[in-house]
């Protein structure tokens, strides 16, 4: 336990059950599937939970008073930090929070965590609580056109408020807690702790029998900063040398101006990449790989590597900011450098060469996930940081 953890832990007046809980996210989904096991955890302590996001469907709210909690719907744009957007969410917010007056407020994505701080301190919430869940696009790469600068210093400015109002700050990785600690977005009076990501459901996500032949997979949106790009680049490369190979990708094209064009997307696919779409069920993908890539340039800890080494399959990622985190070197994967397409191919090329590798790395990915992972392991590690 570092003494950052150890504080953070001293620091969290303990929540007696039967208190009002407000989860805040920018995606319906994640409530389920990303902190499912937390609102459960919470619902049988007790809380009488909450959950609130923009676009709330069915199967969500379903799934949300299946395990004991409350489905809200909160207008809330993705897009961007346009300030009439920003202002007319922290109103609805003011609003929601007036008629829910919740005991605990816990957010997580940028623009919940920025506005739930500020409204939230506003409407005088006891506890604020704050999940960093990666930097995001506005703190990704270096430099950058002048878009991407104007939002880091927006996104900065914006964190800078917001987390001087919040009682804990959670991080899913050191190099995420140690850079925003660094650029001064911590208050002075908080606490703050890192946890092992948003975990994995070990019992949903389990182990399969590895294809026949070496296969490779890589799932997110198609943004550049996701490695897509040095993904295509070592698959084509690859498959200009082993055309029997399977290479798939699992994604969707994204607004941000980080994303794919349809015309980039449709070359992926004449190369010969099996683009799956936005699947709901990740499972069968990952069934049909032994080998998942993922060359990101920045993570918080990626939900999709996690789930891959859950289901025992051999992980190459980049050694970068949260990616680092899920791969022992040579163990139960390999990490390349950001931005390398050279070295990426290389890694996907050793397991073509050496068919025995993914079986054996594979068998160490589940072994990793049980030990850190295990998503009930970290809804456990999450509530004793927040008090509740």
């Amino acid at each position: 336990m570092t003494g950052e953890t150890a504080a953070a832990e001293a620091g969290a007046a303990e929540l007696p059950g039967g208190r009002r809980v407000l989860i805040l996210a920018s995606y319906a989904p994640s409530l389920i599937n990303f902190r499912g096991p937390l609102v459960e955890a919470l619902v049988r302590r007790g809380h009488d939970v909450a959950a609130a996001a923009p676009e709330m469907d069915q199967g969500t709210g379903a799934a949300l008073r299946a395990i004991g909690a409350r489905p809200l719907s909160l207008r809330l744009s993705n897009a961007s930090l346009n300030p009439l957007s920003m202002l007319r969410t922290y109103f609805e917010l003011r609003r929601l929070l007036r008629r829910e007056r919740p005991d605990l407020l816990f957010a997580y994505t940028i623009k919940p965590v920025i506005l739930g701080a500020l409204a939230g301190r506003a409407a005088a919430v006891p506890r604020i609580v704050s999940l960093i869940t990666g930097a995001g696009y506005a703190f990704t790469g270096e430099g950058g056109g002048l878009g991407r600068r104007a939002t880091r210093l927006a996104a900065a400015r914006l964190y800078r408020r917001a987390l001087a109002r919040s009682d804990v700050v959670l991080f899913q990785n050191k190099d995420d807690q140690a850079f925003f600690r660094k650029l001064g977005l911590l208050g002075a009076g908080g606490t703050s702790a890192v946890v092992d990501g948003s975990g994995v459901d070990l019992a949903r996500f389990t182990p399969v029998p590895l294809p026949a032949r070496t296969s490779f997979l890589m799932i997110a949106r198609l943004l550049r900063d996701k490695g897509i790009g040095e993904f295509a680049a070592a698959a084509r490369r690859l498959r200009s040398e082993h055309p029997d190979v399977p290479i798939g990708l699992v994604g969707y094209l994204d607004p941000s101006p980080d994303s794919l064009t349809q015309s980039e997307l449709d070359g992926l696919i004449e190369a010969g990449i099996r683009f799956y779409g936005k699947l709901e069920d990740v499972r069968p993908a990952i069934a049909d790989c032994s080998v998942y890539v993922l060359p990101s340039y920045r993570e918080g800890t990626p939900r999709s590597v996690l789930e891959a080494m859950a289901m025992a399959r051999a992980i190459i990622t980049t050694d970068a900011v949260g990616c680092r985190e899920t791969v022992a070197q040579g163990v139960n994967g390999f990490l390349v450098p950001v931005r390398d397409s050279d070295a990426l191919y290389v890694a996907m090329k050793r397991f073509v060469e050496e068919p025995g590798l993914a079986a054996r790395m594979g068998a160490e990915s589940r072994r990793i996930a049980e030990r850190r992972y295990d998503a009930h392991k970290v809804a456990a590690d999450v509530i004793r940081h927040i008090g509740a």
